[in-house]
């Protein structure tokens, strides 16, 4: 047998119908993987239909995008963004429970943003084909997976087939080799990889990140990388897995225990490039071009060092982005004035993310200009994040600590900026109203946007870095 990629060996192992000119591949899917925003209507398909989920066992849910992170009142309600948010975690609950589908409800210790909770538990392995209701769903090839978005028919279909119509993408490989210099982590790499490619870069592609800087990333930083391969268009993003994925999966409480994981293992082992694997296209980086890197625009490609100039816009959609930012092409992102600060999101609100937030932070005040959110990516994160005390900084700083959920990101659980307002965020869109109406959106890493709380503008992480180990 010829040479394969981990894409391929993934693809023809879930392959129940091949592809025709005519018709796509059926895909069998592992783990399909439930919120409350893109779930209701296909449940409702289901029931007009008089059909039931096919394997309820391999379906998990949690409660995200619409719940609230402002605490509890004093009476123990949860206040919601708007009716609708609360009708649609309303009727997750339901459909749940009325098809016996696990639902990692509020208050469960287990809840969390749906990128965020599943590979901490486990659910997510080596081999497996993912997907769910959310563009982000590329973040679960970190592990080696195949994952990927579907839309809320799509939703339907794999409930109730536990099979998806899809056809073969081709696949790139990005090669970044190097290490990466002081303050440059996984957001300032994809956002890096982003500007090099294009928005359009992977259209098309089942992109594979590798080289030498890739292997030496941890598991979180690898999911921010996957996470946001849609940005550059790509169908999904993935890592071979490696003793670094292996070491993570065996602390997982839901990944196979004892001799099943040593078993499991051995074949999840399989799940990597050949040598002399033929990739479509390949795109080579030097890491030490990686610098902290931003955007300038409205969509992701518009990413440029810290220290960069804003380029001139080179079509109408550059112009209007820079005109809707209120930028100016020539001069630099640094000492652009800040109004909020946002950390978290399924790209960055795992516990490495806050971790670095909180070394920013720490005997530092937030700028009294600044509102800073800092939310948690799951119920875990939030306790493992307290136990360290990185809460207790948050607040000392003067920044707000809350509770789970996808927050600001997305703007439809009450967490908004103000129209006009410029906020830096760990996220992974700055489209046009992403984080509310008129809202402004400057996409960066943890390190950068504390920085930004602190300073009240935009700044060179680096420097607060080297301020840090001089007080240490």
């Amino acid at each position: 047998m010829s040479a394969r990629t981990l894409f391929a060996k993934l693809w023809d192992a879930h392959v129940v119908v091949p592809e025709t000119e005519a018709a796509p591949a059926v895909l069998y899917v592992d783990l399909h993987l439930l919120h409350e925003v893109t779930t209701p209507q296909a449940f409702a398909e289901l029931d007009a239909r008089g059909l039931s989920p096919r394997c309820p066992e391999r379906c998990m849910a949690t409660l995200d995008h619409s719940t609230p992170t402002s605490p509890r009142d004093a009476a123990g309600k949860l206040h919601y963004g708007s009716a609708a948010s609360e009708k649609q975690v309303d009727q997750l609950r339901a459909n749940c429970e009325r098809h016996g589908i696990e639902l990692f409800d509020m208050g469960d210790t287990r809840r969390g943003i749906v990128h965020v909770t599943a590979p901490e538990l486990g659910l997510t392995r080596p081999g497996m084909t993912i997907v769910c209701g959310d563009s982000h769903t590329s973040t679960h090839g970190a592990f080696g997976a195949l994952a990927f978005g579907i839309g809320t028919s799509e939703v339907g279909h794999v409930l109730a087939t536990q099979c998806l119509l899809q056809r073969r993408p081709k696949t790139l490989a990005i090669e970044i080799d190097g290490e990466l210099g002081r303050g440059v982590g996984a957001k300032d790499v994809i956002l890096h990889v982003i500007g090099v490619i294009g928005v359009n870069g992977g259209t098309g592609y089942a992109i594979e990140y590798r080289g030498s800087t890739i292997r030496a990333l941890g598991m979180e930083a690898r999911m921010t990388l996957c996470n946001m391969s849609i940005e550059a268009g790509a169908r999904a993003g993935m890592v071979a897995p490696d003793q670094i994925t292996f070491d993570y999966l065996r602390a997982c409480p839901r990944a196979p225990q004892g001799a099943a994981f040593e078993a499991a293992m051995a074949e999840w082992s399989r799940y990597v490039s050949d040598e002399g694997a033929e990739f479509d296209r390949v795109v080579r980086i030097d890491a030490a071009d990686i610098r902290p890197t931003l955007t300038w625009g409205t969509h992701p490609g518009t990413a440029i060092a810290v220290d960069a100039a804003i380029p001139e816009p080179v079509d109408a959609s550059a112009r209007k982005g820079l005109e809707y930012m209120g930028f100016e092409a020539g001069h630099s992102l640094i000492g652009q004035p800040v109004d909020v600060v946002f950390v978290g999101s399924c790209t960055n609100g795992r516990i490495a993310d806050l971790r670095e937030v909180a070394g920013i932070l720490r005997g530092r005040r937030v700028h009294p200009r600044v509102r800073m959110l800092v939310v948690a990516g799951s119920e875990a994160v939030k306790r493992m994040a307290e136990a360290e005390g990185i809460d207790s900084v948050v607040r000392a700083a003067g920044a707000e600590w809350r509770e789970p959920g996808c927050s600001m990101c997305i703007a439809m659980n009450g967490d908004l900026v103000a129209p006009g307002q410029l906020a830096v965020s760990t996220s992974n869109r700055n489209f046009e109203g992403r984080q509310g109406q008129g809202a402004r959106t400057v996409l960066a890493s943890p390190l950068s946007a504390a920085a930004a709380a602190v300073a009240g503008r935009i700044a060179d992480p680096r420097e607060f870095l080297h301020a840090a180990a001089e007080v240490a």
